[in-house]
């Protein structure tokens, strides 16, 4: 019977799971887009090809809804090989130009095309298709297969080679279910980390598991609860707040239902021997005896590392050291890989050492100039006693003898690998040999997968800044913007986050806001580094290290201790041992400092800290500089916004009349002023009330046209020149009349003026004659006690327009229980779409409100206008209401 032959090729992709959206032609979309792109994978558990997928989404959607200018239809697609992505707009006819030989290619700076240029480079598949109504551009991105892991055994060891635990060893047992979220939990979970099961019982994992997490490269937690093997390191939050660093086993199972949950076996990180696989010393490789027996060469990095290969670079350096330490017996091991510029080493990995410690330091490649100054060359060192400080990372860990060689590729240093014992004299220069021949097998390998990192690094970097971006554009609040740079950076790029700011060359630093991952150190942090002196404003691209916080940590915990045993000068501590060994411990690591420099001015410094003994990788460094420059020149925006508004308001209050308004006897007065926009402009309305004479008063109305100095120019001319034109005993079209020629000797900066102004003379037998022009302006209404709304004014021309005007005033009597209603155009030209409310509508309002105080009359008018529509008032509105009361009967 012949062999059957399956073509893969024409196996259709099955979906498991679906999503869709659609978001509409607005900027703010292109945001919205990437957060539910973002949410998707992240909940169908795709994180390896999240960073990937936001970047192509923000390009495409930014196509559709800005170039395009319509909706874009957003579509996800998981399957078994990937997720696959579409965008699609309603603008077929605007056809994507082909990039063949006769055409140039779309250069990467280019607002057009570069979407598509980005889906070549990171898709594994993409493509176009047309229809009717819509063009969609779809990508795919394959995800990568994790390796369940191996199973080895190792020999008898003497009793004094074993590795070193509590006398009592604990074994944490957690289960977690389906959702994330604990279902079971031993004594011993209970002994190590102080919670009771009542506690942590139904609650999510991720509650309580401080995660290793860099943007864009490791595995998440979430990931890998769904792995069906797992295992490394990671820390459990305690009751008392400390991390517990913990070694962890995980198990996928499912049960007799069907149901999948994860069983979680956690022992302390120092007895990781426990649960570690492959243990100290490994079995034959089954590849390599495989090779041998079928006369093949073996590969020689998987003779070394073993098969199969970690396909994450984390694992790879952790499982060389493990091999290198194995192969010379030493106690201990660490990996350092240089920085792109060779002239430092940062530490990788290790084992037999506090990694915690070691993790992400640095040292100098050319240490010196004697036998050992280099790392470009192997190097044993007999005695490390005997020459202090040649091995700094070395230093306090008991380690006497160690032998160093260099990882190199085409003849350049990538790194270095170490392997140290306890006693003296273990290594000579045949070790040294043997070790340089097992870095030259994985120095290839291990560069291959540090590109590889590197890689996903940027691309998660890119979509980070993007991100950051649109949230730091997306406000102009300097204290929204504060919290937006230091909420950014915590817990992403570091632990706690202190931002300072500098308001001119003058000034300096002030501590403006803090945060630490952990709510409960934020106070502390804060008391801290009030004490400390602010670090200096230089204006040096960069990171540089800060010393002081951690400095002044140690030393307040350092008196706190004395203090609580007795041995200080205070009898009592100010504040309890806990809290200042906590905030000394959450300080205690490196701390960096990057300047926000805008428009040439060091306008504050971004600072950067971690926990005790922990160190800054250089690729966050950089990519914490990408985002001070973004976030300093968004504060530089929200300062001058800021400053500009203040200015705005109070030239606004300038042109208004003081507070309160004079009383005129016998007459209710009231005014409501509202003015449009975000307060960063002049508005063109105006009124006043002010007395002329005995018993006589003027009050005025007006809208300028437009906003902004020149229209506040006219505002301030308009209000000032009628209280010193009325009380120079002029009439009100003499009033009116002189004010339009001050305007028109303005010139250029002249601006059209409507205005209502008139003049009130409260009688005897209770009632107001007033006398009123109105020069272009919305009719006063008037209210009689019957219910009944009319004009109390002829219209006459505007003031600005023309050099002689003839205007004539108009005499009305407000009858007790008469109301007068003068408002600008803001309240009449209110709209709604189409419908706008217009004189009649302000009629119809004013006819409800027979018997209403003035206060009464326009309040109800306001609500009318703010009622009309949804939307906020695009224009300034003043309402004037003058009512004469009933007498009250005796």
């Amino acid at each position: 019977m012949g062999e059957q032959i399956t073509d893969t090729r024409m196996r259709r992709p099955v979906i498991t799971a679906r999503a869709a959206a659609t978001f509409e032609p607005v900027g703010r979309s292109v945001a919205t887009a990437r957060a539910f792109v973002r949410d998707t994978l992240q909940g169908w558990g795709c994180a390896d090809i999240v960073d990937d997928a936001v970047v192509l989404t923000s390009e495409l959607v930014t196509n559709a809804v800005v170039h395009a200018g319509t909706a874009a239809d957003v579509l996800c697609l998981r399957n078994d090989a990937g997720v696959r992505i579409s965008v699609a707009d309603r603008y077929p006819e605007r056809e994507i130009p082909l990039q063949n030989a006769g055409q140039v290619v779309v250069h990467p700076d280019r607002e057009g095309g570069r979407g598509l240029l980005l889906c070549g480079a990171l898709a594994a598949r993409w493509g176009v298709e047309y229809t009717a109504a819509q063009k969609h551009v779809w990508f795919q991105l394959d995800l990568p297969e994790r390796p369940a892991g191996t199973r080895s055994a190792g020999p008898a060891l003497p009793v004094d080679a074993l590795p070193v635990a509590d006398t009592r060893v604990r074994v944490a047992v957690i289960q977690i279910d389906r959702g994330g979220c604990i279902s079971f939990w031993n004594e011993d979970a209970q002994d190590l980390f102080a919670y009771d099961p009542e506690q942590v019982i139904g609650k999510p994992l991720t509650d309580f598991a401080a995660w290793p997490h860099t943007p864009g490269t490791g595995t998440g937690i979430a990931e890998a609860l769904q792995l069906s093997r797992w295992e490394g390191s990671y820390g459990i939050r305690g009751a008392d707040g400390r991390v517990v660093p913990v070694y962890a086993s995980h198990l996928r199972v499912r049960d007799a239902d069907g149901e999948a949950s994860t069983v979680c076996l956690l022992v302390r990180d120092h007895e990781r021997a426990i649960l570690q696989s492959p243990p100290r010393t490994p079995a034959p490789d089954s590849a390599s005896q495989a090779a041998q027996a079928e006369g093949r060469p073996s590969d020689p990095f998987e003779v070394f590392i073993g098969s199969p290969a970690p396909d994450d670079l984390d694992g790879l350096l952790q499982r060389t050291v493990e091999r290198a330490r194995d192969m010379l017996d030493g106690d201990a091991a660490y990996l350092l890989l240089a920085t792109d510029d060779e002239t430092e080493l940062e530490v990788r990995a290790s084992t037999g050492l506090p990694s915690a410690r070691q993790r992400f330091a640095r040292v100098p490649v050319e240490a010196g100039s004697g036998r050992y100054g280099s790392a470009r060359m192997p190097a044993v060192h007999e005695d490390l006693t005997a020459v202090p400080g040649a091995v700094p990372l070395l230093s306090g860990t008991g380690m006497r003898s160690v032998v160093t060689v260099p990882l190199k590729v085409e003849g350049r240093l990538t790194g270095s690998l170490g392997v140290a014992a306890e006693s003296a004299g273990r290594y000579t220069n045949e070790e040294a040999l043997r070790l340089q021949f097992a870095a030259d097998r994985i120095a290839l390998a291990v560069e291959r997968a540090r590109l590889t990192e590197l890689e996903k690094l940027r691309r998660g970097s890119l979509s980070f800044l993007v991100e950051a971006s649109d949230l730091l554009a997306g406000t102009l609040d300097r204290d929204q913007t504060l919290a937006l740079m230091a909420q950014m950076t915590v817990p992403t790029l570091a632990t706690w986050c202190a931002v300072y700011t500098v308001a001119d060359q003058a000034s300096e630093p002030e501590l403006s806001y803090v945060l630490h991952e952990d709510e409960d150190r934020i106070d502390g942090l804060k008391t801290l580094l009030m004490k400390v002196d602010p670090p200096e404003p230089v204006p040096t691209p960069g990171a540089r290290v800060w010393t002081a916080p951690s400095d002044a940590a140690h030393d307040a915990a350092l008196r706190t201790s004395m203090r609580s045993l007795g041995l200080g000068n205070s009898a009592r501590p100010s504040t309890g041992p806990g809290t200042t060994l906590a905030t000394a411990s959450a300080v205690g690591g490196e701390t960096v400092v990057l300047p926000l420099v805008a428009r040439n001015r060091v306008i504050g410094m971004l600072t950067l800290g971690k926990p005790t003994e922990e160190h800054f990788r250089q690729e966050i460094l950089e990519l914490a500089e990408d985002l001070s420059r973004r976030a300093a020149l968004a504060l530089d925006n929200a300062r001058l916004y800021s400053e500009r508004t203040a200015i705005s308001q109070s030239l606004q209050r300038s042109l208004l009349p003081p507070e309160p308004l004079p009383a005129v006897p016998g007459v209710e007065v009231e005014v409501i002023y509202r003015a449009a926009g975000e307060g960063n402009e002049v508005g063109g309305d105006f009124y006043d009330l002010f007395p002329i004479h005995d018993g006589a008063y003027g009050f005025a109305i007006g809208d300028v046209c437009g906003t902004g100095p020149e229209a506040a120019a006219v505002t301030g001319l308009a209000r000032h020149a009628l209280r010193l034109l009325a009380r120079e005993g002029l009439g009100g079209p003499a009033v009116l009349e002189r004010l339009n020629a001050a305007i028109l000797d303005e010139g250029a900066r002249s601006r059209f003026l409507t205005l209502l102004y008139g003049e009130l003379w409260p009688q005897d037998d209770g009632s107001a004659l007033l006398k009123v022009v109105c020069a272009g302006h919305p009719l006063p209404l008037r209210l009689r006690q019957d219910g009944s709304v009319e004009p109390a004014a002829e219209p006459q021309p505007l003031l600005g327009v023309m050099d002689d005007l003839e205007l004539y005033e108009q005499t009305v009597t407000l009858d007790p229980g008469d109301v007068l209603l003068c408002v600008t155009d803001g309240v009449t030209e209110r709209r709604e779409g189409t419908r706008m409310l217009g004189d009649d509508g302000l009629t119809d309002v004013l006819t409800t409100c027979t018997g209403l105080t003035a206060g009464a009359v326009a309040t109800r008018v306001l609500r009318a206008v703010e009622r009309f529509a949804a939307e906020p008032a695009s224009d300034d509105m003043a309402i004037l209401a003058l009512r004469v009361p009933e007498p009250q009967a005796s």
